[in-house]
């Protein structure tokens, strides 16, 4: 059973917070084999079924079909989330920003898969043994690079400022940033150190990119708690011992939107009902129309 979220907790990409990174990846396989007009993930598939899971890998490569276990609904967020940071990496780099951090980077491809302008340097941070993981496993399947790729193997727990700097980060050059799906992994007051020292180290013109989830309301935590509850007794019916309500923390927070904007970022936001109109997806309904209001945002440091 997944134990609850403490200081200091650790696991890998088959386990507690890390297994999130792997089925993350794959409903990006399963996005990706849907629709590659949104999205378009060729190391997802590969990466999922190098971490080992069986379920995952067998949901990844399509032997198995989503069904309940992965409802329509993520695989279309997966869409349009994929969209939405892909887009904002290139914009920012092709409008001159030469630093790119991914914080968190899990499973994440990027620096493989996207066609980064010549001179982009990508940073991904995360937790040592997930860095060193996906660096074998791609490097393993022959896969190369599209722009210079550094790693800052450091737990965003740590002072993962000074590894970055280490690995060649200058706070002096703008930087186009990542946090997805990251948030709300991190206590109430990690987030807010998280969001500061993405500032502290931003020069003026950097990109910032995340999402900025409203406050729940009176008795909205508890239905969320009771339906990933019920998400989580499918998977574990399947071989999956997962409590994906265990991995979150809970309570009044800072949203991240307005908290950057009060340090200086001036930023755009689209909810998750206005990306899959967009795009020309089914709406949310029923249980799934919380999700509605959270913001994808993105915008630029004016300081």
């Amino acid at each position: 059973m997944t134990s609850t979220r403490h200081d200091g907790d650790s696991w890998d990409l088959a386990s507690s917070v890390g297994a999130t990174a792997t089925m993350a990846a794959a409903a990006r396989a399963i996005a990706t084999r849907a629709d590659r007009a949104l999205i378009d993930d060729p190391f997802a598939e590969p990466l999922v079924r190098a971490v080992g899971v069986d379920l995952l890998t067998q949901l990844a490569s399509g032997e198995v079909p989503p069904g309940d276990l992965v409802e329509q609904v993520w695989i279309d967020v997966a869409k349009v989330r994929t969209k939405f940071y892909d887009e904002f990496f290139l914009d920012a780099t092709n409008a001159g920003i030469t630093q790119v951090v991914i914080l968190a980077s899990g499973l994440d491809s990027r620096a493989y898969r996207l066609s980064w302008p010549a001179w982009t340097v990508v940073y991904e941070v995360d937790q040592p043994p997930v860095i060193e993981f996906k660096t074998r496993a791609l490097a393993e399947l022959g896969a190369a690079p599209t722009a210079d790729r550094r790693v800052a193997a450091v737990d965003l727990r740590d002072d993962w400022p000074a590894t970055l700097r280490a690995a060649g980060f200058d706070s002096a050059r703008p930087t186009a940033w990542s946090a997805e799906g990251l948030l709300g992994y991190l206590p109430p007051e990690a987030q807010d150190r998280l969001l500061d020292t993405i500032t502290r180290l931003s020069a003026p013109g950097s990109r910032v990119a995340t999402e900025s989830k409203p406050n729940p309301q009176p008795g909205q935590e508890d239905q969320t708690k009771e339906r990933l509850h019920r998400i989580s007794e499918r998977w574990r019916a399947n071989n999956f011992d997962t409590d994906m309500a265990r991995l979150r923390y809970y309570g009044e927070r800072n949203e991240a939107a307005p908290y950057l904007a009060d340090r200086g970022w001036v930023l755009n936001g689209i909810t998750i009902r206005d990306l899959l109109a967009t795009n020309a997806l089914q709406p949310l309904k029923g249980d799934d129309l919380r999700m509605g209001d959270m913001l994808y945002v993105s915008g630029v440091l004016d300081k």
